[in-house]
């Protein structure tokens, strides 16, 4: 099936709220790659988005904040914390657009059992630190648990000014939904192999260019994609941040 079209809004109600959190200070850095490098990469019943005939790494650090549960209050402590993702861009077969996650970095723990038992979501438990001072805005990560051990990530962009997000901005961050296998307890209950879309919905992002002054990453390298960082990003940009909400998961394939 064709896929949707791009839109910075959502193009669907996620239904019944499931949980909500607030995306703050994301910077999103990009390399252009060749869709094929990604097709063993992805789960059942997706395949690579494409814009002008190239697919995206992204490498995503930020802080997490005040992840709730449905309408009740955000979790205490260990629902805020800070995160950096590696992701690839994905359609399924009825042409939804979503984010599928190689990594997530995080730094705290229970989140990160949470996620790896319940839906599976490949969380690594790592120390952290964020630090802005003007427009300069500073992340780290060292990977603990599970590996592989102390691979490590330095990341420093200069914060500019606000832009109006184009055809390949809107791509790259207007995501509305993950695709994601089944996880340990979906495979338990039934021993499903399907793949799910998990649909979210938020506001437009407020969107600044940057540039970086500092990129020294392994993550990339841990994810397959080592030889993206002997090149700079093909585009970088910076959030101060959205609050998202994510509705049920529902069947993407099988």
């Amino acid at each position: 099936m064709e896929a949707e079209p791009v839109t910075p809004r959502p193009p669907r109600d996620v239904g019944r709220l499931v949980f909500r959190q607030n995306w703050a200070d994301l910077t999103f850095l990009h390399w252009a790659i060749e869709p094929g490098r990604l097709r063993l990469r992805l789960p059942p019943g997706v395949r690579p988005d494409v814009i002008d005939g190239v697919t995206y790494v992204g490498l995503v650090p930020f802080r997490m904040r005040d992840v709730g549960a449905g309408l009740g209050p955000a979790l205490p402590y260990f629902g805020s914390f800070l995160e950096t993702n590696v992701r690839l861009y994905t359609v399924d077969e009825q042409g939804r657009r979503g984010v599928v996650f190689i990594s997530l970095d995080a730094s705290r723990l229970a989140p990160v059992l949470a996620a790896r038992w319940g839906p599976g979501l490949p969380y690594l438990w790592s120390k952290m630190t964020y630090h802005r001072t003007g427009d300069l805005v500073a992340y780290s990560c060292r990977r603990r648990w599970p590996g592989p051990r102390g691979a490590r990530s330095r990341i420093a962009v200069r914060v500019g000014a606000r832009v109006e997000a184009g055809p390949l901005e809107h791509f790259l961050t207007a995501r509305w939904g993950l695709h994601l296998p089944a996880g340990p307890v979906d495979r338990m209950r039934a021993g499903s192999n399907r793949t799910y879309y998990w649909p979210n919905s938020h506001e437009p992002w407020p969107l600044h260019i940057a540039t970086v002054e500092r990129l020294d990453d392994e993550l990339l390298a841990a994810a397959g994609f080592g030889d993206l960082t002997a090149r700079p990003p093909d585009s970088v940009l910076f959030s101060p941040g959205v609050r998202a909400i994510f509705g049920p998961r529902l069947p993407a394939h099988g």
